[in-house]
């Protein structure tokens, strides 16, 4: 219904104009408020809206996060191909040194998640570029110190009772990942950015190109140049800066990104303190997760004939990652529906979104996990000839199959609390399930009751088990209308004082 000013003006001109999600959401709002419908009609209608919204959100996030993660797969491949020595220390590098920087980069970019968020969904939509620049400025800060940990990776990795052969092949492959990290602390703000406006199918297809050229270029790398280890991971940084420069660009000139986008700004350099206090609790909760897998790796190292160890536990790890890049995928779209929601203060809306993509995701788990049971036998002839691997890899297929059903709701639940800004809460769950519970348990089950690689394993699985178990109860038990509250009164605290609203 139209309106007009005092002055005669049009207020329906004055109001932003709302994009397709947006109109969806508050359709979406509207059916399950709608009490003149029975409850199974309102769930239906519900059901039909939200999945709508939800696939149009996971859909092209689980494609450039497989993608992403296709791409250092892929490396991995290449260099398992050259020996036994190359998979382990490319492992080593990919799924133990690579994730410190992953992790941590990832997590502190998840503040923009939440804030960017919110945000979009209160239609402040001028502070978004500004938070993309404070988040870069800070992870580019952040990744001199972690290129120092990089440099010197071999005396690390000795000091942690690697091999020396092992150890010298990882740092050598380790080097050619420097110009990864800068990647990483430019492409996770950016890639925060575009969710939090439900602008994802751009990425997809910059990470489907990329990886093309990118499978391309390593094979010439490796294979005809003969560069080694040293060339796949360089290669491997290269193609990471192709999505950054290519995702930028996007942003400059598309249509979509006009009043999110203005240009960069010295507000960029205001507020870093309390930026960097938020992206810190972000990055906590999100290190814990990303560097438990790393921390299995490591002990994995220390067994008797680590080589086989390393090379099972990373076949495994490498698919279970592949899979967790579609939970990762829900993840993303978990966050962006609950922190738009409750920006636009819709808190049944809010809730009903949770349990759509949090059993969207774990029935596509199942679907994962029987697949992986299937093929046990075979699947790390994708990797490596050896057949004592493939038989460690069968041996192990039943602890993944059980780690990609909990990858079915812990990261979608991981979501949920980034979207609401619950970080360090998740923090504090994560410390005492995956550090004082799970790590301590799989080192007694494979070094003390010499089950090896599937004790610690084991063991690290009821740590998430535990922290799933937590995060489905306060998840159940959170009060959806006191959260759009708590973001409705960082909104204002902000717009009132001039300043960006922090997590509790």
């Amino acid at each position: 219904m139209e309106s007009t000013t005092e002055n005669g003006v049009n207020q329906t001109l004055l109001e932003p104009k709302r994009s397709v999600v947006e109109e969806v959401s508050s359709e979406l709002e509207d059916a399950l408020s709608d009490t003149s419908l029975s409850l199974f009609r309102r769930l239906r209608r519900g059901f039909g809206i939200e999945l709508k919204i939800l696939f149009r959100l996971a859909g092209p996030a689980c494609v450039v996060y497989l993608l992403n993660n296709i791409i250092s797969m892929s490396t991995q491949i290449y260099c398992g191909h050259l020996g036994n020595i190359q998979l382990a220390a490319s492992s080593l590098g990919n799924n133990g040194i690579q994730l410190l920087a992953y992790g941590l980069m990832l997590g502190m970019g998840s503040a923009v998640e939440t804030l960017c968020g919110q945000a979009y969904g209160a239609h402040s939509h001028e502070m978004l570029g500004i938070y993309l620049q404070r988040s870069t400025i800070l992870l580019m800060a952040t990744g001199i110190p972690l290129m120092m940990i990089y440099i010197f990776c071999k005396p690390i990795l000795l000091l942690l009772g690697e091999s020396e052969d092992v150890a010298s092949a990882a740092a050598l492959f380790v080097y050619g990942l420097i110009p990864q990290i800068f990647a990483y602390a430019a492409n996770f703000p950016i890639q925060k950015f575009l969710q939090a406006q439900s602008i994802i199918f751009p990425s997809a297809c910059i990470a489907a190109g990329t990886l093309v050229l990118h499978i391309l270029l390593t094979w010439v790398v490796v294979y005809v140049l003969g560069w080694g280890l040293l060339g796949a991971s360089l290669t491997l940084s290269f193609s990471w800066w192709i999505i950054v420069v290519a995702q930028f660009v996007y942003i400059l000139v598309s249509d979509k990104c006009k009043k999110t986008w203005s240009g960069f700004s010295l507000l960029a350099f205001s507020g870093l303190w309390d930026f960097l206090k938020l992206s810190t609790s972000s990055a906590v909760m999100l290190c814990l997760e990303t560097w438990y897998y790393e921390v299995l790796v490591l002990i994995a190292g220390l067994l008797p004939d680590p080589a086989i160890a390393l090379d099972s536990l990373s076949i495994c790890q490498t698919i279970l990652g592949w899979v967790f890049m579609v939970a990762v995928g829900f993840n993303a779209a978990a966050s962006v529906r609950i922190s738009n929601e409750l920006g636009a203060g819709h808190p049944k809306s809010a809730s009903f979104a949770v349990v759509v993509v949090t059993s969207s995701s774990f029935i596509i788990s199942v679907i994962c996990a029987i697949a992986v049971l299937l093929l046990r036998h075979v699947m790390s002839y994708a990797f490596t000839e050896g057949e004592t691997v493939a038989n460690a890899v069968s041996d192990l297929t039943p602890l993944l199959a059980i780690s990609i059903l909990l990858n079915g709701i812990q990261p979608v639940l991981s979501g949920v609390a980034v979207g609401c800004g619950w970080q360090t809460f998740v923090a504090y769950v994560n410390v005492g399930c995956y550090y004082v519970v799970g790590i301590p348990l799989g080192a007694l089950l494979g070094f003390k009751f010499n089950l090896g690689a599937k004790g610690i394993w084991s063991g690290m699985i009821g740590g998430v088990a535990m922290q799933t178990l937590i995060l489905v109860w306060v998840t159940y038990r959170t009060n959806w209308d006191n959260e759009v509250e708590k973001a409705r009164n960082r909104l204002v605290k902000w717009e009132y004082k001039g300043e960006e609203p922090l997590l509790e």
